[in-house]
């Protein structure tokens, strides 16, 4: 990219309403991977915070309004409703066609007329700018960049963007570090900070721990993105797990390991925060019920199946309340899981992206975590045809076991929570699947068929 000129000049007269680069961001925002109101017309684009990152470089939170809400913040610093989106926008004099993808578009009138606007995180100039701000902590109008003292970031290292599908965006640098750069902002401390770290402070070593991050105070308190070490040899579950589908191998050993590894992350996380009493299963199922009803709403297909899928809500009244509420993963699957040699880590602590950062922060029953790693084997059998259900029961079992070896308590002996939590996990994937990947639909579908009809 060519040396760009400071855009501080402009600053003061984009901070009006945004009709220099509205029209562009509502067209790009809708296709971002991460953008979370696909099945919601964009009806205002709000401007909450812009920063000079650095010349040619502008940090923005924008709000995007729906029918019905608002994009006005409220005194207190509550966000408006809708949803707040981090963006890092690269501004040039000239289009370039290896822009390509990271391409907004040209702007047509107001302050920024006739230059051209762009995903800087696709600029290599841009991340390897954004690692000097993480390596030097300090502020930016309102944004603070911090880092652990005791870890030493070096300069130079070559940045890659992650072709990955996720609902944020993430920087390798040199194979070192990586940096995850939160998209949809929520007030408060992520949990993919905040867990970490107390995990770190827990001698938990199958977490890696935050090297640096940064945060706004404007218009409300939140994290923006945290830089973590790169574990460059490592492979995700859900690829070993696929791998092992097309040999025809056993996958046994590995979950077995998993299960236990799951269980040193539970255990360091009743340790690092604050343990609830066993949960409430009259209050925890009809929050479940919610949610089916909610689902089934919006994905037509399941709604033959909702009287079904009610019983094993019902039936979580009547068991037994299991072990007691903790702070866990919240979002646990072989893709959230990397094997290095011989050990297991556990990644991505953010939590499912669409629950408010309240809940996610809060002590929940570790029983969602291990239904959630279990329909993700059910997920990775279903890959290949044919499918093939015994390598997901064997793996499954497996998995209960090595928890359980771990653990000191069975999850396959609390068969009624483990079947609630999920269902509630199945309903989730079908309504994720109906608005981002209609073709993945079946695969939740036919557990959702599986746990209406027989209930197991």
């Amino acid at each position: 990219m060519p040396k760009t000129a400071s855009l501080r000049p402009t600053l003061t007269r984009l901070a009006e309403p945004m009709e220099s680069l509205g029209g562009l961001l509502r067209d790009w925002l809708p296709r971002q991977r991460w953008f979370a109101g696909k099945d919601r017309p964009v009806t205002e684009l709000g401007l909450l915070s812009m920063t000079e990152l650095f010349p040619g470089c502008l940090h923005l939170l924008v709000h995007a309004g729906h029918a019905g809400h608002t994009g006005v913040p409220s005194p207190g610093g509550t966000p408006p409703a809708g949803d707040c989106y981090q963006l890092l926008l690269g501004v040039r004099d000239t289009p370039s066609p290896r822009l390509g993808r990271a391409l907004i578009g040209q702007v047509q009138d107001g302050p920024l007329a006739g230059k051209t606007v762009y995903d800087a995180l696709h600029d290599p100039r841009s991340a390897q700018l954004l690692l000097d701000r993480l390596r030097h902590p300090g502020t930016a109008g309102p944004l603070r960049f911090e880092c652990d003292p005791d870890q030493q970031v070096p300069a130079g290292l070559v940045p890659r963007l992650l072709d990955a599908e996720q609902s944020n965006s993430s920087l390798v640098y040199g194979d070192e570090y990586i940096l995850k750069v939160f998209r949809r902002i929520q007030p408060g401390v992520n949990p993919d900070l905040e867990v970490p770290g107390a995990l770190a402070r827990q001698g938990c070593h199958r977490v890696p721990a935050p090297v640096a991050w940064f945060r706004t105070k404007h218009p409300f308190q939140a994290t923006l993105g945290v830089l973590q070490p790169y574990l460059r040899d490592a492979s995700d579950g859900w690829t070993l797990a696929l791998h092992a589908l097309a040999a025809g191998d056993d996958f046994t050993v590995q979950a077995r390991a998993l299960g236990a590894a799951t269980a040193e992350v539970h255990l360091a996380l009743a340790s690092a925060f604050p343990v609830g009493a066993p949960g409430e299963n009259r209050r925890t199922a009809s929050a479940m019920v919610e949610r089916l009803d909610a689902a089934a709403h919006c994905v037509p297909a399941l709604q033959p199946y909702v009287p079904g899928l009610r019983t094993a809500f019902a039936a979580l009244t009547g068991c037994d309340a299991g072990p007691p509420a903790q702070r866990i993963h919240g979002d646990l699957h072989l893709g959230q899981v990397l094997r290095a040699g011989r050990d297991w880590f556990v990644i991505d602590f953010e939590g499912e992206p669409s629950r408010p950062l309240s809940e996610r922060r809060s002590a929940h029953s570790p029983v969602r975590d291990i239904a959630g790693m279990l329909r993700s084997f059910d997920y990775a059998a279903r890959q290949r045809r044919p499918w093939r259900p015994e390598w997901a029961r064997r793996c499954r079992e497996a998995y209960c076991a090595g928890y359980a070896a771990r653990a000191g308590w069975d999850p396959r002996k609390k068969h009624g929570l483990l079947r609630a939590y999920e269902t509630d996990r199945a309903v989730y994937e079908v309504l994720y699947e109906a608005r981002h990947r209609p073709d993945w639909l079946p695969v939740p579908m036919a557990a959702i068929e599986r746990l209406a009809v027989r209930g197991d």
